[in-house]
C-alpha cells in the first residue's frame, strides 16, 4: 500500500472504529496526558479482549503505533486486513524469529511507537502464564518511554470500556544490567505490576 494511500485509510480505519467504540462500550479515556507527543514509545497493556488492540490504536494519540502480535490473527480476514493497515508487526509463536524483535527494534529507534501486552495472550496473568521478557528487552535496549496501559471493560457491547494511561516510567536504572536475564524479569514483573494498577 501506498504511504499517503495508506495514511488516508488509517485516519477513516481510526476514526470508524473510535466512534463505533464510543457509541457501542461507551468508551471512556483517561491519561492521554502522560503520552509523550514525540519520541519512541512502548505501550504496555493488559489483554482481556480482542477489543484491547483498536482501543489503544485509536486513543494512543500517536499515529505512528505498530502493534506487535501474533501471527495467528491473519486467520481472520478482518485482522489480516488491519494488520496491513496498521503496519502490524507479526509474530510466530513459541517460534525464536530475531526479525519481529529487529523491526520493532528499528521502529522505536526511529522514534516511532510499538504496542504490545506483556501477557502474551489474553487473560495471561489469570491463566497463569509468566509475561513475557520481550517487553523489557525493549525497554532496556533502546531509548523509548514505557507506557503502563490499564483497559477494562468491553466484554461484550454496550459494557462500558475504560482505557487508562499511566504515567512514563524510570528504568534508567536497570540498564546498566540488561543483559541479565534477571533484570529483564524484574523490569517485566514492574511494567505488569504498574499495568494492573490502572485496571479499575
Amino acid at each position: 500500500m501506498g504511504n499517503i494511500f495508506q495514511r488516508i485509510l488509517r485516519f477513516i480505519v481510526r476514526s470508524a472504529i473510535f466512534i463505533y467504540c464510543k457509541i457501542v462500550y461507551r468508551l471512556k479515556i483517561e491519561g492521554t496526558e502522560n503520552i509523550p507527543k514525540t519520541g519512541g514509545v512502548i505501550f504496555c497493556g493488559n489483554h482481556t479482549t480482542m477489543l484491547d488492540p483498536p482501543l489503544i490504536e485509536v486513543t494512543c494519540k500517536r499515529d505512528d503505533t505498530r502493534f506487535i502480535a501474533k501471527e495467528e490473527l491473519t486467520k481472520n480476514p478482518f485482522m489480516a486486513l488491519l494488520g496491513k493497515i496498521f503496519n502490524v508487526i507479526l509474530v510466530k509463536r513459541n517460534e525464536k524469529d530475531l526479525g519481529p524483535m529487529k523491526d520493532a527494534l528499528k521502529t522505536l529507534k526511529q522514534n516511532m511507537c510499538i504496542a504490545l501486552f506483556p501477557e502474551g495472550t489474553r487473560n495471561g496473568l489469570k491463566k497463569g502464564i509468566k509475561p513475557k521478557t520481550g517487553v523489557a528487552y525493549f525497554a532496556l535496549n533502546t531509548d523509548a518511554t514505557v507506557i503502563p496501559v490499564g483497559i477494562t471493560g468491553g466484554q461484550k457491547p454496550f459494557q462500558k470500556a475504560i482505557i487508562t494511561y499511566g504515567k512514563p516510567m524510570d528504568l534508567e536504572e536497570y540498564k546498566k544490567n540488561k543483559k541479565d536475564k534477571e533484570t529483564a524479569e524484574i523490569v517485566t514483573n514492574k511494567i505488569m505490576e504498574n499495568i494492573m494498577s490502572l485496571v479499575k
